[in-house]
């Protein structure tokens, strides 16, 4: 196989790894920030421990992800 006939495997590998990294990462959001309540305490923290490390790796496939399907419109 080529790479053309890869890309698509690959977009759709990346896909699903990026909506898991997303969908996994925790949200300090409540319910009350939707209707105008304030909430600091919740919207800055620090991230630690594996929080940054899927942080890091939400960026990494995200640009990944990004890049390939860049490369698919250059190759076709």
């Amino acid at each position: 196989m080529t790479v053309l006939g890869l890309l698509p495997y690959i977009q759709i590998f990346l896909a699903i790894l990026l909506i898991a990294s997303v969908l996994l990462q925790q949200t300090g959001a409540s319910l009350g920030g939707a209707f105008g309540g304030d909430n600091f305490s919740a919207s800055y923290h620090t991230r630690r421990g594996s929080e940054k490390y899927l942080f890091y790796i939400t960026l990494i496939v995200g640009i990944l992800f990004a890049a390939a399907s860049f490369a698919a419109l250059i190759i076709k």
